[in-house]
C-alpha cells in the first residue's frame, strides 16, 4: 500500500500527458460497398458523402503518410489497425534546402477520398503533434467513420479483392444503399493528371547531380531522398517533352502514382522514345514502374486485391550494387496494377524483384548485355513510414549517375529549360491536393 502511494501519478501531472481531441461528431455514418454489404458508425471528420475505391492498408503506424500519399487519390481508406488517431497530427511545413523539400508529410493536405478506422484516439499525445485526426480531417473536408468491425470489412475485400464504395454521413446515413449503376470507380479517371505538378520547378539546385523527375504524383519522401544525396532535382509534370531537354540532366527518375497506367499512355510513348535513343540511367517506383514496364513491351493489369501496406516480402532475382540475390526484402507498396510476367521477358529487359506472396512482378531491369542501365520497382525504398531495407536504391541510382558522366565528361550545356515557365511556382511544392 505504501510503494502504491508512493509511485502514484498526481492527477495534475497526468493530465499533460495527451490532448483530448475535442467532442466528436454525433453524425451517423454508413459505409456501403457495392457488393451489398453496408456496415454503420459514426461520422468524425467532414459532414458530406463520398464515393470511392474501397482498399485497406495493413500499416500498423504512418497513418499521415498514408492519407497524404498521392497513389491514395480516389479510395476510401480502411485502416487494419485497430486505434488511429493516438498520436495525432504534426505540423505539415518544412523548410526547402538541401535537406528537406517543404513539408513533413508526404504532401500538402490528405489525398484520399474518406477514411474508415475501428476506433479512433479520443485523445492523442506526441511532441510535434498539432491537432487530432479529426479536426485535421474536418479542416480538410475529408469525411470519416467510426465504430464499424474493420477486420470484417477487411476480410471481405480480401475475398473478394478491392471494392467500390460510398460512405454516407448525416441524413444519408438513413437513405438506401446506391444502385449498383451510382457507384463511382475512380480508375476511369485520369487520376496521375489532378495530382501531378503543373509547371516544373527546382529544389536544390546547387546539388552535384542534375535529375529530372517525371511527377505522376510523387511522395515527398522520394524528393527528400533525392536531396539529400545531393542531387539537384527539376520536377517535370507527368506528360512534359522530357526527350527535348534530356541532354541537361544526368539522370532520369519517375515517381509514384494514383490509378490507371493505361491513361498514361501519353507519357509512356515519350519514355519510349527515351529509353531508345539515351543512354543515362533510368529509375522508376511504383506507377514509374509500370511506365517502364509498358515502355518497354510489357502489360499492366489490374490485380484482383492489389498490395498496400508496409511489409509485402519481395524476393530479388539479380544483384546490383546494394541488393543482393536470393535475399528477400521487407518493403511498404501501395498499388493496383501490376506489369504482367510474360515468357520471354522482352529483349533486352529481365525480372529484377518477384513477390513473395503473390508472385507478381516487383521489379524489373535492362540487362547488361543491353547498353542500358534503367531499373524499375513496384515498392517504395524511400517508404517514410518505414521499412528501409532497400532505401540505398537511391544511393545506387544516383551513384550510376555520377559514374555515367563521369565517363561522358563533355562541353557544359545550358541548364536552363525555359525560365518563364520553369520557374513559375516558387516556393517550390510537392503534389497538392485539390
Amino acid at each position: 500500500m505504501l510503494m502504491r502511494s508512493i509511485i502514484r501519478v498526481p492527477t495534475t501531472l497526468s493530465r499533460g500527458f495527451a490532448t483530448h481531441t475535442g467532442p466528436l461528431s454525433a453524425l451517423p455514418a454508413v459505409l456501403h460497398l457495392k457488393t451489398g454489404q453496408s456496415f454503420h458508425g459514426r461520422s468524425f471528420g467532414s459532414p458530406r458523402s463520398v464515393f470511392g475505391e474501397t482498399v485497406f492498408s495493413t500499416s500498423i503506424t504512418s497513418y499521415t503518410e498514408s492519407m497524404t500519399d498521392p497513389s491514395y487519390r480516389g479510395q476510401i481508406l480502411v485502416f487494419t489497425t485497430p486505434l488511429i488517431g493516438n498520436y495525432g497530427i504534426p505540423s505539415n511545413k518544412a523548410p526547402i534546402n538541401s535537406q528537406d523539400v517543404g513539408v513533413v508529410l508526404e504532401s500538402e493536405g490528405i489525398q484520399c477520398s474518406a477514411i474508415v478506422v475501428a476506433d479512433v484516439a479520443e485523445k492523442f499525445s506526441h511532441h510535434s503533434a498539432v491537432e487530432s485526426l479529426a479536426s485535421w480531417c474536418r479542416r480538410s473536408n475529408v469525411p470519416a467513420i467510426t465504430g464499424v468491425d474493420t477486420r470484417a470489412i477487411t476480410r471481405l475485400l480480401r475475398d473478394q479483392g478491392t471494392t467500390l464504395g460510398r460512405l454516407a454521413i448525416g441524413a444519408d446515413a438513413s437513405a438506401p444503399a446506391p444502385a449498383s449503376e451510382q457507384y463511382w470507380d475512380p480508375s476511369i479517371e485520369n487520376l496521375v493528371d489532378q495530382v501531378s505538378t503543373k509547371h516544373p520547378y527546382q529544389l536544390n539546385p546547387t546539388g552535384d547531380i542534375k535529375i529530372a523527375v517525371l511527377d505522376f504524383g510523387v511522395k515527398a519522401n522520394i524528393l527528400r531522398s533525392l536531396v539529400r544525396r545531393n542531387a539537384a532535382v527539376t520536377v517535370l509534370p507527368w506528360n512534359y517533352d522530357f526527350n527535348s531537354v534530356r541532354n541537361k540532366f544526368d539522370g532520369l527518375f519517375l515517381t509514384n502514382g494514383p490509378g490507371n497506367p493505361g491513361q498514361c499512355m501519353e507519357a509512356v510513348s515519350i519514355l519510349r522514345k527515351t529509353l531508345q535513343e539515351w543512354d543515362k540511367p533510368v529509375f522508376g517506383i511504383c506507377m514509374g514502374h509500370q511506365i517502364i514496364g509498358m515502355a518497354a513491351g510489357l502489360e499492366a493489369y489490374r490485380m484482383t486485391f492489389g498490395n498496400r501496406g508496409h511489409n509485402q516480402p519481395v524476393l530479388a532475382l539479380a544483384s546490383a550494387r546494394s541488393i543482393k540475390a536470393g535475399r528477400v526484402y521487407v518493403t511498404s507498396q501501395n498499388h493496383q496494377y501490376a506489369l504482367k510476367l510474360s515468357d520471354p521477358f522482352p529483349q533486352g529487359w529481365e525480372p529484377y524483384f518477384i513477390n513473395c506472396n503473390d508472385s507478381s512482378v516487383e521489379g524489373i531491369r535492362s540487362t547488361p548485355e543491353s547498353g542500358k542501365r534503367v531499373w524499375g520497382v513496384q515498392f517504395h525504398p524511400e517508404s517514410a513510414g518505414g521499412p528501409l531495407d532497400t532505401i540505398e536504391m537511391f544511393t545506387d541510382f544516383l551513384d550510376e549517375c555520377r559514374v555515367y558522366k563521369a565517363e561522358n565528361i563533355q562541353a557544359p550545356v545550358d541548364n536552363t529549360i525555359d525560365a518563364a515557365t520553369f520557374m513559375a511556382e516558387q516556393p517550390a511544392r510537392v503534389a497538392v491536393a485539390a
